[in-house]
């Protein structure tokens, strides 16, 4: 029988924060698998360390992190081969997520390519919303409320219509986009409610009011929590 392929979540950066199932795959994994920059380690196994047993066999996925070269294709072809070829030799390959392997993870790229003719599964993680959201004591939602994800790299125009369509946001990946983000909020009657947060559940993590953050400084791993009653629990609209 060949191996199992298998895309765990890791959480947003705590090790404590790894699930019992994905904690469970990865001490059973023959290879362990994770993204990394072409130059550096990698955050997923960094996250993970503290879990992977000592002597497992492990393989850097190296890529260029910049979004106009991702998805790199020849990285994932290049990677599936090589995990596929372990799959095939009978072995049970673990791939580390940042976050949750389906929520903007890489993983996705390597499941479309292995899990047709491999077995597969994923083995969803604590996502960046979920922990910033509990980081900054902040319910993003409640009863009927409509939920908006918006990368922060995403054009005015668009930010603006599905801001003014929506009732709580999280907008993610801010860093070098922050004042441009931040003025359109402050344009759109938001900026009072709007929360920032960056490195969520690290030890590095920093949560302040939006309208107090040094853009200079934004790293990419930052996010802006809103909604426009100012809590999800109050009712009625302060608009």
């Amino acid at each position: 029988m060949t191996g199992l392929l298998t895309g765990i979540g890791v959480g947003p950066g705590d090790p404590d924060l790894i699930t019992l199932k994905a904690l469970k795959r990865l001490q059973a994994a023959d290879l362990i698998c994770y993204p990394a920059p072409e130059d550096g380690d990698s955050l997923a196994r960094e996250i993970a360390a503290p879990h992977i047993p000592e002597g497992r066999a492990e393989y850097a996925i190296r890529m260029p992190m910049v979004t106009s070269r991702f998805p790199a294709a020849q990285v994932y072809d290049a990677a599936s081969l090589h995990i596929g070829a372990a799959l095939d030799a009978g072995q049970n390959v673990v791939v580390l997520c940042e976050g949750d392997p389906f929520f903007y993870g890489s993983f996705m790229y390597l499941y479309e390519r292995l899990a047709p003719k491999h077995r597969a599964e994923v083995v969803p993680g604590i996502s960046s919303l979920m922990a910033s959201a509990a980081a900054l004591g902040a319910p993003l939602v409640s009863r009927n409320d409509v939920l908006t994800v918006l990368p922060a790299p995403l054009p005015d125009d668009i930010l603006r219509a599905r801001l003014e369509n929506t009732d709580g946001a999280v907008i993610m990946k801010v860093g070098r986009h922050l004042e441009r983000v931040r003025a359109l909020l402050a344009d759109l009657g938001l900026l009072q409610d709007a929360r920032y947060i960056e490195h969520a559940t690290m030890d590095s993590q920093r949560c302040l009011p939006l309208a107090e953050v040094d853009a200079s400084a934004a790293p990419y791993f930052s996010m802006i929590l809103l909604h426009k009653r100012g809590e999800a629990f109050l009712e009625g609209s302060r608009l």
